[in-house]
């Protein structure tokens, strides 16, 4: 395991690179994100542990990043002011390429379209998801959630989805191909404890009967099944829904103890997906639809844990997998104000992987 201190900073989100397999973004704040600045660390991993490439420091909160698609040195962030900017590395300053300040409150998630690689999205407190272009000085399209929006997504299978889920236990689904006019693009209104809070949501009635509503903090598609997506949020469960047919989960993975606060699908198998959470903990698991995977053993079938890694000392807020080399590599920050990089079958308990 390596391990780098964002000394001063507390962690919120960490990304992998798409273009290399030695560096991370991360994205972090001072005094746990309630007040001051912020800080995106851009940091090499080496023979020799994990090294500082570039810092930018902003006058608010980072509380996410997302790296270009199309220029390896270009990085975007969301800010507490509600402010989005741009970073690139490559040049001599320390101040963003492009400043927006759209939103009106925090901006909590930004996703860059892994499709036509030229747009991003972000979601914000403000009840909206905003589209942009790195060369263009306002926002493409805002789309409206009318609640507090932690995660915004675009699909790693379309270039015209985007999701989201929201402080009212929804996931929203849009499709930037239908006419904006009907809804705004919105195409699906899940409800994820369920039946639900808010008029409007697909299958209202003749449902199970519901469990007891509450924030949904974060969400990822899976990058081999483009209908499938996972949520997590404060009721600590994570649950994986099927937009097929929606009318409940498709499984439910209980392990944490406080609410899951980043998910992310395995990029190298497709039953696997990795947790940070507010007890402290990065948990990786299996949907169980796979054979063959970290989780295939002749006795043990179904959803259920893999292993958990338990060194970080505070909030477990962003987790990411590295997309090249060995499947297992992972990487995750914390409010501890350390980025942790470590292989995920060095946790997995002995039965996880095979007799």
């Amino acid at each position: 395991m390596m391990e780098f201190l964002t000394a001063g900073y507390n962690g919120y989100a960490v990304k992998y690179s798409p273009f290399v397999n030695d560096r991370l973004a991360v994205a972090t704040s001072a005094n746990f994100g309630l007040v001051g600045n912020g800080r995106l660390y851009i940091l090499g991993l080496t023979a020799n542990g994990i090294v500082l490439l570039r810092q930018f420091d902003t006058q608010d909160a980072i509380y996410d990043t997302a790296w270009s698609e199309l220029n390896e040195n270009q990085v975007a962030v969301g800010c507490g002011d509600g402010s989005v900017k741009l970073f690139d590395l490559s040049g001599a300053g320390n101040g963003p390429v492009q400043n927006w300040h759209e939103h009106s409150r925090e901006v909590y998630a930004t996703s860059w379209n892994l499709i036509t690689k030229d747009t991003f999205a972000t979601s914000s407190w403000d009840g909206s998801i905003k589209l942009w272009s790195p060369q263009r000085p306002s926002s493409i399209l805002t789309l409206p959630t009318h609640s507090c929006t932690y995660s915004t997504a675009f699909s790693p299978h379309s270039p015209s989805i985007i999701s989201s889920v929201t402080s009212d236990s929804h996931i929203r689904i849009f499709d930037l191909r239908t006419p904006a006019s009907a809804s705004n693009h919105l195409v699906q209104l899940i409800p994820i404890h369920g039946a639900a809070p808010v008029p409007g949501s697909t299958f209202a009635t003749n449902r199970p009967p519901p469990t007891q509503p509450s924030e949904c903090l974060t969400h990822d598609w899976n990058k081999y099944r483009d209908t499938i997506l996972a949520t997590g949020g404060v009721d600590s469960i994570i649950r994986t829904f099927d937009i097929r047919n929606p009318r409940q989960p498709v499984a439910l993975l209980r392990g944490h103890e406080y609410a899951v606060r980043k998910l992310a699908w395995s990029p190298h198998l497709s039953d696997v997906l990795m947790s940070g959470s507010y007890d402290m903990s990065v948990k990786v698991w299996s949907d169980g639809t796979a054979v063959g995977s970290y989780g295939s053993h002749p006795g043990i079938r179904g959803p259920r844990e893999l292993g958990s890694m338990e060194a970080h000392t505070e909030f477990a807020t962003g987790v990411d997998w590295c997309l090249f080399g060995a499947e297992g590599w992972v990487a995750s920050t914390s409010w501890d104000s350390r980025v942790l990089v470590w292989d995920v079958r060095t946790v997995m308990a002995p039965h996880s992987y095979g007799p």
